[in-house]
């Protein structure tokens, strides 16, 4: 790739493994291998002493270390309580997601002797406010200047796409990874790819199966030793059932049985477990995943959408064989595997590929009509023809990349919001609810705003309390809300009783809020960029980045 192209990596920042890719002078995305010539790098994190060591390293040594051993941070992403205490110091999740993008990056930096700077993350569809910022947070901890957050099934996605040449197909994504589940409805087009609906569960993936088994096996333990004792409760116990149980479930994935062994306190019992007994205990984790499907299928069907074309699996845990054996049962469609462990990472390297080349027309089109480049949505809308068609050519003979992928990197990706989001009011009835001004799979970006008004004369303050939640309702209880933020309008002296307040959210295109609120008689407002105390802030972030930039992970 031409020089003149900036380079933008995608990073799959997943529960259970991690993994880069970028796209090569070919125009073809490429998994950059780690230093253990591995295409994926457990997301595990060792700490030893005064280093950090991340990967298979990591994973192995939580069998002897399990107290120092840090694996699926991605579920506490976001979460306010959540701090992991080691040699007197605390560390977030941000901060420890930070050594894994440290890890693959250092490891691609080796491989082909260049910088990673600017970077893609992926994060799940489902994923909240919170959790995106934290995600976008861990980036920059790690001294990434990063691009853009984009959800894993539409990087999978964009990925299919690109590699598929055939008709316009709605397709369905079902992404099982280690610890999130996403199902997504995507609308792929030759000039854009429009996310229709998207749902899911973040707490559910291989973990929760592999859970299952830990439990039967602590069962068995008690059954033939006789003994009530909660063996989980022993650290090392607790890391080697959870080994055995990931290695027994990979194994049963090929056979029909497997031998586990089990040693704590002195005792050594042994357990066989059949693959039908896995199934049993695991079924209702396999039909939670189609129940939320068929959820999503009806807010897609709210939208006009009823039918689909394809079933892509993504995510490593579809390789458990009654996943798709489910899939084709329920709804009769040969689901097809496409690049599970592979596919989010390459399509965010895609989208990198086209942020980058978009970058460099949108560039060119202001010089040449005297705009500015901060008008990119409108710049791209409005450019007559013909000059897009001198600047794809320019482009096209000064970066050696093909006019057509030129013109590629103009196509539109829409997304929807993962959640609703609104802020508490008083109902007529004198109830507090939540008035939701964007609802769950509305397309973004999205701007929507709303007149509330003053319940009482002489008022000095509002303070507006911003919601997150899951329905699409336009109004729900408090109580089936998360609180994400708050913001404080300071009103004018003397307002009469009912004086209106205007409110206007704007969720951009990976998800992230920014709030404005008006009293308009004297015109004052408050802005607010949603950055709650869940997510690393302040001073924590700054002694976080300083950790970072004189740390080197192993």
């Amino acid at each position: 790739m031409s020089d003149a192209i900036n380079k933008i990596f995608g990073i799959d920042l997943g529960t259970t493994y991690s993994s880069i890719a970028y796209v090569d002078e070919y125009g073809k995305p490429v998994i950059i291998p780690n230093a253990e010539n591995q295409r994926i790098t457990p997301s595990v994190v060792f700490f030893d002493g005064s280093e950090i060591v991340v990967g298979d390293v990591a994973k192995e040594s939580a069998k002897l270390y399990p107290n120092e051993v840090v694996s699926f941070i991605k579920r506490s992403m976001g979460e306010a309580n959540f701090l992991y205490e080691y040699d007197g110091k605390t560390y977030r999740p941000e901060e420890i997601s930070c050594y894994i993008l440290r890890k693959v990056a250092q490891d691609a930096e080796q491989t082909i002797g260049e910088k990673v700077q600017d970077v893609v993350i992926t994060c799940p569809a489902y994923f909240g406010i919170n959790e995106r910022e934290a995600t976008r947070k861990a980036g920059e901890i790690a001294g990434f200047n990063v691009r853009q957050i984009i959800n894993e099934p539409t990087a999978a996605a964009i990925a299919y796409g690109t590699v598929q040449e055939t008709e316009n197909r709605v397709v369905l994504v079902y992404d099982l990874g280690g610890g999130t589940f996403d199902i997504t409805m995507i609308d792929i087009q030759e000039s854009s790819i429009d996310v229709i609906c998207t749902g899911g569960d973040h707490n559910l993936g291989g973990k929760d199966w592999d859970d299952r088994i830990v439990a039967f096996l602590v069962q068995e333990f008690q059954r033939q030793t006789q003994s009530e004792e909660d063996i989980l409760e022993d650290p090392d116990t607790w890391q080697d059932l959870q080994l055995s149980s990931e290695k027994s479930k990979k194994i049963l994935s090929q056979r029909d049985k497997t031998p586990i062994s089990i040693t704590h306190g002195g005792d050594r019992v042994k357990v066989e477990l059949s693959r039908d007994k896995f199934l049993e205990i695991t079924e209702d984790l396999l039909e939670r995943t189609i129940a939320l499907t068929h959820e999503m299928l009806k807010d897609a069907k709210n939208k006009g959408y009823e039918h689909f074309d394809e079933i892509i699996m993504v995510g490593g845990s579809t390789r458990m064989p009654q996943i798709p054996d489910r899939i084709r049962q329920e709804f009769g469609m040969e689901p097809r595997m496409f690049d599970p462990d592979e596919a989010v990472a390459k399509g965010a390297a895609i989208y990198g590929w086209k942020l980058s080349l978009n970058d460099g027309l949108i560039k060119r089109i202001a010089e040449k009509t005297n705009r500015s480049v901060d008008d990119e949505e409108d710049i791209i809308e409005t450019t007559p023809k013909q000059i897009m068609e001198e600047v794809a050519k320019e482009m096209s003979e000064e970066t050696g990349v093909t006019l057509s992928a030129v013109k590629r990197s103009t196509m539109k990706i829409r997304d929807v919001a993962s959640k609703s989001f609104g802020v508490v009011a008083r109902r007529p009835n004198n109830q507090e609810g939540v008035f939701n001004l964007i609802l769950k799979n509305t397309v973004v970006p999205v701007e929507t705003k709303r007149t509330f008004y003053t319940p009482e004369a002489n008022q000095e303050r509002v303070l507006i309390r911003i919601m997150e939640n899951e329905t699409n309702e336009k109004v729900v209880s408090v109580e089936h809300s998360i609180e994400i933020g708050t913001a404080v309008l300071d009103l004018p002296e003397g307002l009469p009783e009912d004086s209106p307040v205007e409110i206007t959210f704007n969720l951009n295109r990976e998800g992230r809020l920014q709030i404005t609120a008006i009293e308009t008689s004297e015109n004052r407002q408050v802005v607010a960029k949603i950055e709650t105390s869940s997510v690393i802030q302040g001073k924590e972030l700054a002694e976080a980045i300083e950790r970072a930039q004189h740390l080197v992970v192993h």
